[in-house]
């Protein structure tokens, strides 16, 4: 890979509300073969249920395998809303330079995830 900048996106959809998700905290991980997973970034989903760039300062990201963590179970306690996940982890494999989103859509007793574009 060359000394262009990733962009990770990502969306959070509440589908019980049909309300974007905001306030949600999310943490970036990077995959290490010696000493697990290393937090690489975080960021807090806007208003409209956005991070518009986990990424915020420009980090070179190699190949390999990455995790976004989102927590959810504040959400779902500041809305009064008994939910099952505490937190919703999904893994993916970063192999070349494109943008990566990830949109989340979330409910209190499940959720769904795509790529997205």
């Amino acid at each position: 890979m060359s000394n262009n900048k990733i962009k990770i996106t990502s969306h959070i959809l509440d589908t019980s509300t049909g309300k974007p998700a905001s306030g949600i905290s999310v943490k970036l991980f990077f995959q290490n073969d010696k000493s697990g997973w290393n937090e690489i970034a975080s960021g807090v989903t806007n208003s409209d249920g956005r991070i518009p760039d986990i990424l915020q300062e420009e980090k070179i990201l190699e190949p390999g395998i990455y995790k976004i963590t989102f927590q959810t179970k504040k959400y779902f306690e500041e809305k009064k809303t008994k939910s099952f996940y505490p937190f919703i982890e999904i893994i993916f494999e970063i192999s070349n330079e494109e943008h990566y989103h990830i949109p989340l859509l979330l409910s209190p007793f499940g959720y769904s995830t795509y790529r997205g574009s």
